[in-house]
């Protein structure tokens, strides 16, 4: 009987955790994917706006707990928040309690609906600037990833002009990345690999 090989094992970019489920189910099958889907949109943004100064497994761990407390990223819902729901929202361990990033999302929700109504909404404003194209690097490790780039800046400056908060242009470029405007995989990550070949069938 011939010995089977073993299945090699799969290669990803350095920063996915193979001890947490959540954060390798992340890094294979939702970062660098691009994303239509509005409500995923504004739920990424305003995610990556709670994560500054935090680890995002931390907010990978909470993704659940903050879908319930913010009515499954209803923006419409979000907007007519009051001080009370903010209070209650201080007292739920599900989410990063941090008041001023609790109040950033309920003044993005209103500033997301201004965006809807003079944009479209969130997909076609982005991905207008691609033309509805990703931007591909070829990053060998994440050494080479910049923090920030002309596109983020000139993001980071126009949603703060209209009113977002927790936008800069660091917060901005990971939200490129997690939105799969860009992809940053590395390229001996087999999520690199699987999107040349995408490209090329």
């Amino acid at each position: 009987m011939v010995a089977k090989k073993p299945k090699a094992e799969l290669v990803r970019c350095s920063w996915a955790k193979p001890s947490n489920p959540l954060y390798l189910e992340y890094h294979d099958n939702e970062w660098g994917r691009p994303c239509h889907d509005e409500r995923r949109l504004f739920e990424m943004l305003n995610l990556e706006g709670a994560q500054a100064g935090l680890s995002w497994e931390t907010i990978l761990n909470k993704r659940a707990g903050y879908r319930e407390a913010f009515d499954d990223w209803d923006a419409s819902r979000i907007a007519r928040y009051d001080a009370r729901k903010l209070a209650r929202l201080m007292n739920n361990p599900g989410i990063v309690r941090n008041r001023l990033k609790l109040a950033a999302t309920v003044t993005n929700a209103r500033a997301y609906l201004e965006l809807v109504k003079t944009e479209g909404g969130l997909d076609p404003y982005l991905w207008s600037h691609l033309d509805g194209v990703p931007i591909r690097n070829a990053w060998s490790g994440r050494g080479d990833v910049p923090a920030r780039t002309e596109l983020s800046d000139l993001l980071s400056k126009d949603l703060a002009r209209r009113g977002f908060k927790f936008v800069g242009s660091t917060i901005i470029y990971a939200y490129m990345q997690a939105i799969g405007m860009v992809n940053d995989h590395s390229i001996d990550c087999f999520c690199y690999r699987r999107r040349e070949r995408a490209k090329r069938s």
